[in-house]
């Protein structure tokens, strides 16, 4: 009987591990990239075509490779950067597996071409399956060039499973920032289909916070340094109101390498503790900066998640910087001892304290509750004040009881009368008297009288689901346009504008008419017909930012991500005052709705509170 164990072929082998480290063009910037920064380039620039899938670039200005290291570099697990298994322990370089070159070239076609300054001419060697099909002596500037062509050309499964090209340069885009963001004394520069997208000069870390977040930050960045002898963290948190509904805008480095530490995260979000509302998150790019024997960076094949020795320390060090940083910048709740120049120029403390005002002081209740024993929870009597019966008191109703109050609604409305309770709709369950008046709480809550009880409505989630399946009948039939008299021009971030792109068709069938006006510039045209004018740039910021919040749930279309943001940005606010007309109107449009009691996460939008069940609550 025939063995049936055999060992693979290198090509087949290489493909499989490939897998593992190039699984999006973005994967393979990312160890270009880490690359070029560990052959010490002060220039690193990136060139694209198609989002990656036709043209990877890198070219640096680094030390370089002689010919034979320009031709061993493409061999599984060659490195120049480690030696020893002590090494492992020691890591300070980006790539050092030695796996990023030959899983390109097992997935690619790629080109290499590379100069010492000790050499006169530099090396090209073209790499197809694997395989050298030609080297060849260049003259070529000092540094390398790294050009990768037709991603995955070989393995057309893969490549049938990359995602559109503006989703998969947005990938591209977090992988630069992440680098550039660790080296910030390193030029780099990103060109897409031969547009330039970005140019960022080296600078110190703040200077290229500002060029990734945008000038926007410069004055909304808290600066956070703690150095002990375990570990030093540094870098920049943003004020609250730079908070997102996403995690966008959140790096942490550890020895200038980007992690996700979601347990790191939960730190700095106990820092900004009573700061923020729980659906935001705050804004930070942290650099911790530890022994390499404290933690194993080569537990994840992406190198992305990283396990400390100790991780409750790292917690505490993080949670205590973040805190201290605030508290500095009195941002975070904190004593202040020292005397304000304000209050000392105040007419209290300037003005002499007379005989007659000592007099008057001395005399009062106030100060008697502090110098005299047992008036510290003593109320004096008024001169006006007279007993009163409070049984008639909730028995009686006051003669002024059809009166017009100043809130603006009938005293008298409130009593409801059996004969004026008409029905809104009678299908459906939810059944409101249309005649009686209704009450607003803490401008959030709506209470209706119905036929048995009363029905409590969350003016938002209500709206809510009023909204979202207009919108979605807007799909079928596009909702009106009003032309905007003064067009808003929108000027965006690289990433949020191939976001805008890529929704801009499902935006034209709700209302939005909007254009490319230049390089991430957008003109607003038109705007929902009911859609008050005048905030159009911040509307759309919004729902960008709550379209990116939506993404991670794959199991929604793009449609129904924007519909939903857009009903939860465009619906009544919790806290926002209503007429009674408005309620009215609210109301009537919910129960219009195919689904009136639940919104479209599921959330309910009324509680209705039956008769028996309100007997129950004041029975004995």
């Amino acid at each position: 009987m025939a063995d049936t164990i055999h060992l693979l072929p290198d090509h087949i082998a290489n493909q499989i591990a490939a897998g593992e480290v190039i699984q999006r063009p973005a994967s393979a910037v990312k160890e270009l990239l880490e690359n070029a920064v560990d052959a010490g380039a002060t220039e690193i620039r990136l060139i694209i075509n198609d989002a990656g899938k036709s043209l990877i670039q890198v070219i640096d200005n680094g030390k370089g490779m002689s010919v034979i290291d320009a031709q061993n570099a493409f061999a599984r697990h060659a490195t120049s950067k480690i030696s020893t298994i002590d090494d492992l322990f020691q890591i300070r370089t980006m790539g050092f597996r030695g796996e990023a070159l030959a899983s390109i070239a097992a997935v690619a076609q790629v080109n290499l071409k590379t100069r010492r300054p000790e050499d006169e001419l530099g090396t090209s060697v073209d790499m197809e399956h694997s395989k050298v099909t030609a080297t060849s002596p260049i003259a070529h500037p000092v540094g390398t060039s790294i050009s990768m062509k037709n991603l995955f050309f070989n393995v057309p499964a893969r490549r049938n499973f990359l995602k559109s090209n503006a989703a998969e340069l947005k990938h591209i885009l977090e992988e630069f920032t992440r680098v550039a963001l660790a080296f910030p004394e390193i030029y780099f520069s990103l060109t897409s289909n031969g547009q330039d997208v970005y140019h960022w000069d080296s600078g110190s870390f703040k200077q290229r916070a500002i060029q990734v977040l945008g000038n926007s930050y410069n004055a909304k960045l808290v600066a956070v340094g703690e150095k002990t002898d375990y570990l030093t963290i540094a870098g920049f948190v943003g004020k609250p109101e730079t908070a997102k509904k996403t995690r966008s805008d959140q790096y942490f480095f550890v020895n200038r390498r980007f992690i996700k530490s979601a347990y790191l995260h939960h730190a700095v979000a106990n820092a900004f503790e009573g700061m923020l509302s729980k659906e935001n998150f705050p804004s930070y790019i942290l650099y911790i900066d530890v022994d390499p024997s404290q933690v194993d960076i080569n537990v994840h094949p992406t190198k992305q998640e990283i396990k400390f020795e100790d991780d409750k320390i790292i917690y505490a060090f993080v949670q205590a910087a973040v805190k201290h940083a605030l508290a500095q910048f009195s941002i975070a709740p904190s004593l202040d001892f020292s005397l304000d120049a304000s209050i000392q120029s105040l007419d209290a403390i300037q003005q002499p304290f007379t005989d007659e005002k000592i007099q008057s002081t001395a005399s009062s209740s106030l100060y008697a509750g502090f110098t005299q024993k047992n008036q510290a929870h003593f109320i004096p009597k008024s001169d006006n004040a007279r007993t009163q019966d409070w049984k008639s008191f909730f028995t009686d109703i006051p003669s002024t009881a059809n009166e017009t109050s100043q809130e603006g609604y009938n005293k008298e409305s409130f009593i409801v009368k059996p004969s004026s309770m008409g029905l809104y709709k009678e299908t459906k369950g939810l059944q409101i008297n249309e005649d009686a008046a209704l009450l607003q709480i803490n401008n959030t809550y709506i209470i209706a009288p119905a036929d048995n009880g009363c029905v409590m409505i969350h003016q938002q989630l209500a709206h809510e689901r009023v909204l979202y399946e207009k919108f979605q009948k807007a799909s079928i039939q596009p909702h009106a346009t009003q032309k905007s008299l003064f067009p808003v021009v929108l000027e965006l971030s690289v990433s949020d504008a191939i976001l805008l792109e890529e929704i801009i068709e499902d935006l034209a069938l709700i209302g939005y008419e909007i254009e490319p006006f230049g390089q991430n510039s957008f003109i607003i045209q038109g705007i929902p017909a009911d859609v008050i004018s005048g905030n159009e740039k911040n509307a759309i910021e919004l729902l960008l930012e709550q379209f990116k919040h939506f993404s991670g749930d794959i199991k929604f279309s793009k449609r129904e991500k924007l519909i939903r943001c857009m009903a939860r940005q465009m619906a009544i606010k919790a806290g926002q005052s209503l007429t009674q007309k408005e309620m009215h109107g609210l109301i009537e449009s919910l129960v219009e709705c195919e689904t009136p009691n639940i919104t479209a996460s599921g959330a309910p939008t009324y509680i209705e509170f039956k008769e028996e069940y309100l007997d129950g609550l004041f029975s004995k």
